[in-house]
């Protein structure tokens, strides 16, 4: 009797999302290790509080207007009816 190694392939989205150099690179970390979450969060807000010291306070509002599309993402994502159960 052979021994095989496990060869599932990850999902899809999975896939995709690691495709993405930044984003894709960010996400495997944070997969790997929880704690580079909080400093992905610290190096947003740091990003967001130098832009304003550039540009102002509008850039608060192009922040949210950015992320609309993604929280409208989030909401179906977690109302889809036919998702598998983990």
């Amino acid at each position: 009797m052979t021994m095989l190694a496990d060869t599932r392939r990850p999902p899809l989205t999975w896939r995709l999302l690691t495709a993405i150099p930044v984003v894709g690179r960010i996400a495997r970390e944070i997969s790997q290790e929880a704690e580079n979450a909080l400093y992905a969060v610290i190096i947003l807000l740091t990003v967001l509080i130098l832009a304003a010291k550039t540009w102002g306070i509008f850039v608060f509002t192009l922040a949210a207007l950015a992320a609309v599309p993604v929280m409208f993402a989030f909401f179906i994502w977690i109302c889809w009816p036919f998702r598998k159960a983990d």
